[in-house]
């Protein structure tokens, strides 16, 4: 992409890492970790200056095991005893709504399902919100599969919910995918 993908400009000139902690906090979440690799520095200067005085980010100190090992380095930092259900999205995400992650969250308070995403059609997105009871789950799921191994373990039990936007579903993995949400 040229440059972190946490740090390119969304179309309202907010950085994706900065759009989607936003998304996150404007949804009621309290407790966010950043999980960062080689920008590390970068990014937390991107979200101390949109967030001052909140720590979020978080250094994996090997990304080269993939996304897997920056969950659980996010989960060192944001999973207590008292932990509910861990809620998970990715930077490729940028257009992500706080009323996508409310809709998420009220769907998992309503019916305590395992693993519950947004998903239009066959097509789903994120965030991805994890019930407790599949914490350790993660935790022991293989690097190479990621946490892809649970939720296929618990396909038949995932409850999708139709968000109010489209955002969620909206990966930007390219330099064209990000051409095409800048509108260029």
């Amino acid at each position: 992409m040229g440059s972190p993908k946490a740090l390119l400009p969304a179309p309202d000139g907010q950085a994706f890492v900065v759009r989607i902690v936003r998304a996150l906090t404007g949804a009621g979440i309290s407790t966010t970790a950043v999980v960062t690799g080689s920008a590390h520095d970068a990014i937390a200067e991107a979200l101390g200056v949109a967030f001052p005085g909140a720590e979020m980010a978080v250094r994996n100190p090997d990304p080269s095991r993939g996304q897997l090992s920056s969950l659980w380095t996010g989960m060192d930092v944001v999973v207590h005893q008292d932990t509910e259900a861990l809620l998970v999205t990715l930077v490729d995400v940028p257009m992500l709504s706080a009323a996508t992650v409310s809709a998420v969250i009220e769907a998992w308070r309503r019916s305590r399902a395992p693993i519950v995403r947004p998903a239009v059609g066959p097509r789903h997105g994120h965030p991805v919100l994890f019930d407790r009871s599949l914490l350790a789950e993660l935790r022991t799921a293989p690097l190479e599969a990621g946490a892809k191994a649970v939720v296929r373990r618990h396909e038949a039990r995932i409850l999708h919910v139709v968000p109010p936007d489209e955002g969620c579903l909206r990966d930007v993995d390219t330099p064209e995918d990000y051409q095409a949400l800048r509108g260029t």
